[in-house]
């Protein structure tokens, strides 16, 4: 058991990608203790496909918090409110029964439709004179609304919640369709400039079989969206009655639970999806069109940049070229992960030459016929050369995403914090300092966002005044590394003269790739 003073305690479930998580938080920002429940992330039934239960998500919720409760050794009551955090964009159709009508679709599906959104001519105009079209054009297509009304026109008729999944998880809790604003990131009718649904008026409703009462009410963070129902009490093993406080997506509470609340502090998360993010109390975009979403801070947007299966790709190279560490992991009680980390050691900075460009996925609005690419090779590469270069590849792409938000905003960052799995490397983290040339912060905490809210969750219980003094009081400085400046040197002059320009020179390439294959 695990014995604590007694005070008020945070619950934060955390609904990642990989794995579920139950954590406790003091009002310090200390990890009590936690709980993960590894999760298959989606199934595929045709290439592109990625879905998952909802059930099953719910599930693994129930299975995290009863674990949870055999190791703590206080009061259930000591716990003032849970707060709820999900991967983004994942939706969720339910019936007139408030049952799933299928599989929800996950943020890692790629299917789209073929058509073009119904405007009139005034609106097609419009949009085509300030250079939108093109924008919702592909905003239509990827809309899993317009997928399933077009293939799936029975199911269709039935759905009376189109709902993401951070909203069904509050529903399972509280019983009731709302959810946090700073949850709100996907294909649906909302204005991220107003933070709020899209106006009747707006040509959003137009691009999508969407109505509003399928959606839910939006609150903001740090607000009550319920509390836990007699039902979800039976099924968690929370007290009926614990508030339920909003909070934000999985990356909005990881930019605030790293504490970089300020525009010269940027957040880089490594993670499955790889992203850089900056909080900002202005509206404005990294990329035209491409929307900076709602931040935890009411009134505040994360101007964000990202790397479409960023530090995916260490599980990747695990699965298809690491059966030596996979094998020793097993033997010698650690990590695969923590094997890798000595090929990088067993590598030079710039692994001799060979470069790579990680783009597993399109990013950041790259044309869908984007691919990856490793160039350099000789007679002196090895498997170790290959790990190394896709963790600098990574980098890489992440100093250009954060280049092209400092340039968009004209702040120069003056701190980075970096979280994720990929944080936990020292190794990586080093090769982080020496690309982008400057100091950085590892995050003070593992699970970042779980700490982001449980914050909202402290001020939502008015255990501190605002998100300001929460921050204050519960984000610690983490362990800084420092840029070889010999390492810093040379990844600068390969980053400038060869992975800058890798992306154009090979684009041809990929267009006659697609184009061959299709």
């Amino acid at each position: 058991m695990i014995m604590v003073d007694e005070q008020d305690y945070f619950l934060s479930i955390d609904n990642g990608t990989q794995s579920i998580r139950a954590i406790v938080f003091d009002k310090t920002g200390r990890e009590i203790t936690k709980i993960a429940v590894p999760i298959t992330p989606y199934y595929s039934k045709a290439n592109g496909w990625a879905e998952q239960e909802p059930s099953y998500f719910w599930e693994s919720v129930c299975k995290a918090t009863n674990e949870l409760w055999k190791v703590i050794d206080f009061p259930k009551s000591h716990i003032k409110a849970v707060s709820m955090t999900t991967q983004r964009a994942t939706v969720v159709c339910l019936d007139n029964q408030n049952t799933p009508l299928r599989s929800a679709i996950s943020w890692l599906d790629s299917r789209k439709v073929n058509t073009k959104p119904k405007l009139d001519f005034i609106e097609a105009a419009l949009l085509k004179v300030v250079g939108a079209k093109r924008f919702v054009d592909m905003f239509h297509q990827n809309a899993e609304a317009n997928w399933i009304s077009q293939n799936q026109p029975e199911l269709w008729k039935s759905v009376k919640k189109f709902i993401l999944l951070s909203c069904y998880q509050n529903f399972k809790l509280t019983g009731l369709f709302r959810d946090s604003i700073a949850s709100t990131v996907g294909y649906l009718p909302f204005d991220f400039r107003k933070q709020q649904w899209a106006d009747e008026k707006s040509f959003q409703w137009k691009i999508m079989p969407i109505c509003q009462d399928m959606l839910p009410e939006l609150v903001e963070a740090g607000e009550k969206i319920g509390v836990v129902s007699n039902k979800a009490s039976l099924e968690t093993g929370i007290l009926e009655g614990t508030p339920v406080i909003a909070s934000g997506s999985d990356k909005a509470c990881e930019v605030l639970g790293t504490g970089c609340v300020d525009e010269k502090m940027a957040n880089f998360s490594y993670g499955s999806l790889a992203t850089v993010n900056v909080s900002s109390s202005k509206y404005q975009e990294a990329l035209r069109f491409h929307p900076a979403y709602p931040g935890v801070i009411p009134s505040t947007y994360n101007i964000e940049m990202m790397l479409q299966r960023g530090f995916w790709m260490i599980s990747w190279f695990k699965n298809e070229f690491g059966d030596t560490e996979r094998q020793l992991a097993e033997t010698k009680n650690t990590s695969a992960e923590t094997l890798l980390n000595q090929l990088l050691q067993s590598v030079s900075a710039g692994s001799d030459g060979l470069m790579l460009q990680p783009y597993w996925s399109p990013s950041n609005g790259d044309g869908d016929e984007t691919r990856g690419a490793i160039i350099g090779f000789n007679e002196l590469h090895t498997r170790a050369h290959m790990y190394r270069a896709m963790i600098e590849g990574i980098v890489y792409a992440m100093r250009e995403c954060k280049e092209i938000i400092e340039k968009r905003t004209g702040n120069k960052f003056t701190k980075i914090v970096i979280s994720g799995g990929g944080s936990q490397s020292d190794e990586i983290m080093q090769i982080s300092a020496d690309v982008l040339g400057t100091a950085v912060y590892r995050s003070s905490v593992f699970e970042a966002s779980s700490l982001g809210a449980a914050i909202a969750s402290a001020v939502g219980t008015g255990t501190y005044p605002n998100f300001k003094v929460a921050v204050s009081n519960m984000v610690k400085v983490g362990q800084i590394f420092e840029p070889n400046e010999i390492n810093k040197g040379l990844y600068d002059r390969l980053y400038k003269k060869v992975y800058k320009k890798m992306y154009s020179s090979l684009q041809p390439a990929y267009v006659g790739i697609k184009e061959i294959l299709k």
